[in-house]
């Protein structure tokens, strides 16, 4: 099965499963609606993507971690609500539609942005006790805080506003994209992983893996912000710059930001080796790397 087909597959599952946890609420139904159109703008779902893939590596039954698949993308559409606000990186455009607080008002994004996080808990935690281990639903979960929290998202939001204006080197811009976009997709790797039960070697081998994807994945994300248009990417182009934001274009260029993409690759492919659908794996890191140019 082509890797476009699975990853339509997983997309379709988790939308699905995203609308009805977001189902229409008679108590706060504005709040709801604007939940419901971050939520479920679009996107690719990389990261529920992750948490089934690396859970159907142990356990075919994927669907299973389902629940903690859509509590990744919660916690990503909220952090792109509060991106987007004024106070932070001010853009208008998301998906190709108007951004949350443009749509419902600041107070209404930032609102509907704290009650997506707190549901992606509640949510992760419903996975089912009586199928898998309640130390492993534990596990996964604290996985998901972990990497959203100020060792993982929140904190490389932070090194990222931080570091605005300010002149740096491409180590640092590792550190930082390691967090800001790492971590999110690190944590969605591993979660499946702990969920599913895999052993610490295998959980380390997904990490491997996903640190080097998700390091790709922002690579590419610069590279697209100079040579994409706005109706290709749903968002506007050239905001890093706009806003004083180093990337690894501005340190690297083009070219050598797209060397560092193809060693990435082979990195994460050497780490899938040891799995049961390793090269479908490989698939993912291939699509993911090469979108767009």
């Amino acid at each position: 099965m082509m890797i476009e087909n699975v990853l339509n597959d997983y997309s379709v599952m988790v939308k699905k499963a995203l609308e009805n946890y977001t189902a229409e609420d008679k108590l706060c139904p504005k709040l709801m609606e604007a939940m419901r159109y971050s939520l479920l703008a679009g996107g690719k779902c990389v990261r529920p993507a992750l948490v089934l893939e690396f859970y159907r590596q142990f356990d075919e039954n994927y669907e299973k971690a389902l629940p903690l698949a859509c509590a990744f993308e919660m916690i990503h559409a909220y952090s792109l609500i509060h991106d987007d606000m004024p106070i932070m990186d001010n853009d208008d455009v998301r998906r190709g539609k108007p951004a949350c607080h443009i749509a419902f008002g600041e107070q209404t994004a930032l609102l509907a942005g704290d009650a997506l996080q707190t549901l992606a808990f509640e949510t992760a935690l419903s996975c089912d006790s009586l199928y898998h281990n309640p130390k492993n639903i534990i596990a996964a979960v604290s996985a998901l805080a972990e990497a959203a929290g100020a060792r993982g998202m929140a904190g490389g939001q932070m090194l990222d506003l931080e570091n605005e204006g300010k002149s740096t080197n491409i180590e640092h811009l590792k550190l930082i994209h390691s967090l800001k976009t790492g971590a999110m997709i690190i944590g969605a790797a591993k979660a499946g992983c702990l969920l599913a039960g895999a052993t610490p070697e295998e959980t380390d081998a997904a990490e491997e893996y996903a640190k080097a994807v998700g390091l790709a994945y922002q690579i590419v994300d610069d590279i697209l912000d100079v040579t994409a248009d706005e109706s290709e990417l749903g968002k506007p182009i050239g905001s890093d710059m706009e806003n004083g934001k180093q990337t690894y274009v501005t340190l690297l260029g083009i070219e050598k930001s797209k060397d560092m993409v193809k060693e990435l690759s082979k990195s994460a492919k050497a780490a899938a080796g040891g799995f049961k659908y390793g090269q479908r794996l490989c698939e993912l890191v291939d699509y993911l790397a090469q979108r767009g140019y």
